[in-house]
């Protein structure tokens, strides 16, 4: 088998550009729609987070309390950020390690533990707590998060917990 290489000019390009014009303007109506590109909307939700601990939450002090009977010692930049107390600590070794904080349980959840829960069961967890249209469920420092639907259908941010899949903090619909 041979093999042969055609030279291209620009007035061959431009001939063959007029060409596919040509047949796109006479191509049926059936034809045009059948070939016509799909167009999608896409609706973006956004939900927040307060800035302040919620309703029952622990105090600054309490959640101190809870790291240090964790094990953890030397707490540093403490913040109430995205629904959950977080702050770094150091451990028996002189390492410093994430946390997050449940604001209401006090729980401590290092960043660096690994989930007893897959995104099934989290999923699960959260459909059988009410929520729906359970999306972007992902493990990242110590906390399980997902996008959901809450019980009166509004848009909300979760937070769970790796452990027994029950929700530690969720933003405001």
């Amino acid at each position: 088998m041979i093999k042969r290489v055609l030279p291209l000019t620009i007035g061959t390009l431009i001939g063959l550009s007029m060409t596919a014009a040509v047949f796109a303007q006479d191509m049926p109506a059936t034809a045009r729609s059948a070939s016509a590109t799909q167009t999608t909307e896409t609706t973006t939700t956004v939900t927040t987070w307060t800035s302040q601990p919620p309703t029952g939450a622990l105090t600054e002090d309490a959640i101190k309390t809870s790291i240090a009977n964790a094990g953890y010692k030397e707490v540093k930049d403490l913040k109430f950020k995205d629904g959950v107390w977080r702050s770094e600590a150091r451990v028996g070794n002189k390492k410093w390690v994430k946390l997050a904080v449940g604001p209401v349980n006090g729980k401590v959840y290092p960043a660096d533990a690994p989930s007893k829960l897959n995104e099934n069961e989290v999923t699960a967890q959260l459909a059988t707590a009410g929520f729906q249209n359970v999306k972007h469920v992902k493990f990242e420092e110590g906390l399980w998060s997902a996008d959901a639907k809450s019980r009166g259908g509004n848009a909300v941010n979760v937070l769970v917990d790796p452990t027994d899949g029950s929700v530690v903090a969720r933003s405001h619909d």
